[in-house]
């Protein structure tokens, strides 16, 4: 990856916009998860309802430490298990945890990456919203030109980079077993 083409996204994430950067699988959509007008710009480009909620993408758990309610032991040795890795675990937030990342949950979906580039962003610009880059109810983009083509406008800036080779998105996994994906 171009050092500038990073820079260039640091301060686009820095400033309030919306971002779209490879992932694992697909293209990913990714703001500032503590701007709130950035996140509802991804969630109305997507038209994605805000009672979802949203995942976020770290470089590590420690990046989330003001948000997440304190882990047991052995949940924090399951989770670490999968991380780095395209595993997303729905864990217990503060509730003071905005509406618009969490959705009408009272936990928050956090994914540590293993892909390079994404690892790189959250480590200069911390903890970013995650979403695959479609519009509601179409299939994720897997190309920058796809990307284009769904987003013609309303968003600040593209990273260019290689997925990670992975044929699905990340699996969702509770703490209670359950797959949510």
């Amino acid at each position: 990856m171009n050092p500038w083409h990073l820079h260039q996204a640091i301060r686009c994430i820095r400033a309030g916009g919306v971002i779209a950067y490879p992932t694992e699988a697909v293209w990913g959509l990714g703001c500032d998860p503590t701007n709130e007008d950035a996140v509802r710009r991804i969630l109305s480009l997507k038209g994605r309802p805000e009672h979802k909620g949203l995942v976020l993408v770290g470089s590590s758990l420690a990046q989330f430490s003001d948000w997440l309610l304190p882990l047991s032991d052995d949940d924090l040795n399951t989770v670490s298990a999968t991380w780095p890795g395209p595993v997303t675990w729905v864990l217990p937030c503060h509730d003071d945890v905005p509406g618009w990342l969490r959705g009408e949950h009272h936990s928050l979906a956090i994914r540590i990456s293993d892909h390079p580039v994404v690892r790189r962003l959250c480590d200069a610009a911390g903890p970013l919203v995650s979403t695959s880059a479609n519009p509601a109810g179409k299939e994720p983009a897997r190309s920058l030109l796809r990307v284009r083509q769904y987003f013609p406008n309303g968003l600040n800036c593209l990273l260019p980079g290689a997925l990670g080779g992975r044929k699905q998105p990340s699996e969702i996994r509770t703490l209670t077993g359950e797959r949510l994906r």
